[in-house]
């Protein structure tokens, strides 16, 4: 900086320095009989173009200086806020690490001191002489060791004694008929599956009717909440082991429970390679249950970890996607599934797994979001307005706005406002609302009002109008843009997820050769589904 300021100290000196040569050229052109104006303005002139030059290039170094600055100042504070990312990263893993390490330790303390009981009682009276092992444990001695947990069950007694009667039905159709109270029935429903004889055998036997033999189109939505109820009672029954010490889980999930578990499994296998993945939109049922069942039951062992990775995306807008994903130990075909969902245009999906694994250095999520809109307006450029009916119009403007809504969601889900402004993006949304309040405003005021009666009541029928004319014919086509869910946090956190009706609206399903393996083009989300 002192270079500088001399540098520009000596620049500023420069007209008086010429100045005084100037005095001096017209003493010496005094002293002489020839004039020498001509060759002073030649000098004057030569000493003006070196001044400009020289400060314009002093300016523009000076520029280039507090651009370079600047630039080193941002990445200062860059590397200053990935170093401190690192560091709660790391520590977060160690204390993530060591809750694990103490978990498993009082899991194995509690188990030796288990065996060392039993082994030191009385051997039963089974005719072998020998110890009563985990498997052979009866009902009786599962729930003794079970804390008392029936208490706990305070809103909804009918469950206790349900799970009691180990009326599989009866407790389906308890929850159908409360799935108003459904936060409060799958915080007790754990707790009361302690009270039946055999818990894991229960949620097995209410797995009974998920693939019915035929499917009237009148129950599709009976049969919807069903499955949601079959998934819901695994999840509280892999709560309630949770819950439970190493020897009681081991009684509980026992091998004949694993062998049952592993025949269904088997059985829904062969209807999932059917499933069509432009259907599931994210949210498949069937994948789900079948992701669950195999985690719940502890049997995945059994199967092909790339065939369980290939389901993930027909279940990647579910909450409990990334939980399932690390419980089945499929954490690393992650960037395999992200890089399918990216593919297929579903990169709002692929940014929320992305930050479920940490894996936002290999799959950066601006450039993701940003290629998500600009194929969304790619694919509603086409419509010409002056050929498209207003129908086709809507229905541009309504992708768009989808994608951009579903942007600004996932911005904010994980604070990337510095990053990617989300004021343009709100700005144009608001655009298009009011166009679409305006033109919705338009469509009514058009609307032909009834003719009314007259007094007498002899009037005028209401005049018929072509109602065909009024209606849009053209075919709803499968979107690539996804209907996502706004009024909800984020996917896997917590969110309520949705289900699409269109992938249970038949019993079977059509997986087109086209598709390659597991792969899919369109998404079209449906109403949330609250569980």
């Amino acid at each position: 900086m002192e270079d500088t300021k001399s540098v520009a100290t000596l620049i500023g000196s420069t007209a008086s320095k010429i100045q005084q040569l100037q005095k001096a050229f017209a003493e010496l052109e005094s002293q002489r009989a020839l004039t020498l104006n001509l060759r002073w303005k030649e000098l004057e002139e030569h000493f003006s173009g070196l001044e400009k030059s020289l400060k314009r290039r002093f300016h523009e170094l000076e520029d280039q200086e507090k651009e370079f600055e600047t630039k080193t100042r941002k990445a200062r504070e860059m590397l200053q806020k990935r170093e401190a990312a690192v560091v709660a990263k790391e520590q977060s893993s160690l204390v993530r690490l060591q809750e694990k390490r103490d978990a498993a330790v009082f899991a194995i303390t509690n188990a030796l001191e288990k065996h060392r009981k039993l082994s030191s009682g009385q051997p039963a009276d089974n005719g072998d002489n020998g110890e009563l092992s985990v498997e052979e444990k009866q009902p009786e001695d599962i729930k003794s060791s079970f804390e008392n947990g029936n208490l706990e069950v305070k809103s909804y007694p009918q469950l206790v004694k349900l799970c009691e009667e180990m009326d599989s039905e009866g407790l389906q159709k308890f929850i159908s008929d409360n799935r108003k109270n459904l936060a409060a029935l799958k915080e007790e429903i754990p707790w009361a599956l302690k009270a039946a004889a055999s818990p894991a055998r229960l949620v097995l036997e209410s797995l009974e009717g998920f693939y019915p033999s035929e499917v009237d189109g009148k129950k599709d939505a009976n049969l919807l909440g069903l499955r949601r109820t079959c998934i819901m009672l695994m999840e509280c029954l892999s709560v309630l082991l949770s819950n439970l010490d190493m020897v009681s889980v081991l009684a509980l999930i026992s091998e004949d429970i694993k062998e049952q578990a592993n025949l269904i499994a088997e059985e829904w296998k062969p209807k999932l390679d059917a499933l069509d993945m432009d259907a599931s939109n994210g949210n498949s049922l069937e994948a789900h249950a079948f992701l669950q069942l195999i985690d719940t039951f502890g049997i995945a062992s059994g199967f092909n970890e790339e065939e369980l990775s290939r389901l993930i995306p027909m279940v990647s807008r579910r909450r409990q996607a990334a939980d399932l994903c690390r419980s089945l130990g499929l954490s690393e075909k992650m960037p395999g599934v992200i890089e399918v969902l990216v593919k297929n245009g579903r990169q709002i999906d692929a940014v929320n797994l992305a930050f479920a694994f940490e894996l936002t250095e290999q799959f950066s999520p601006v450039p993701l979001l940003k290629s998500y809109l600009k194929e969304a307006r790619k694919a509603s450029s086409p419509v010409k307005p002056g050929n498209a009916s207003p129908t086709a119009q809507t229905e541009v403007s309504e992708r768009e706005l989808t994608a951009l809504k579903a942007v600004i969601k996932c911005i904010e889900e994980h604070n990337l406002e510095e990053q990617y402004p989300v004021d343009p993006l709100q700005k144009r949304v608001l655009l298009l609302e009011k166009a679409k309040a305006d033109k919705k405003r338009a469509t009514e005021v058009a609307k032909p009002q009834p003719k009314r009666p007259r007094a007498n009541g002899a009037g005028y029928g209401p005049r018929v109008t072509n109602i065909a004319a009024d209606k849009t014919f053209y075919p709803r086509v499968t979107d690539r843009y996804m209907q996502y869910v706004y009024d909800r946090p984020y996917v896997y956190a917590g969110p309520a997820d949705n289900h699409s009706h269109s992938l249970l609206a038949s019993a079977t399903y059509n997986f087109s050769p086209s598709h390659g393996n597991y792969f899919g083009n369109g998404y079209q989300y449906q109403t949330p589904y609250l569980h």
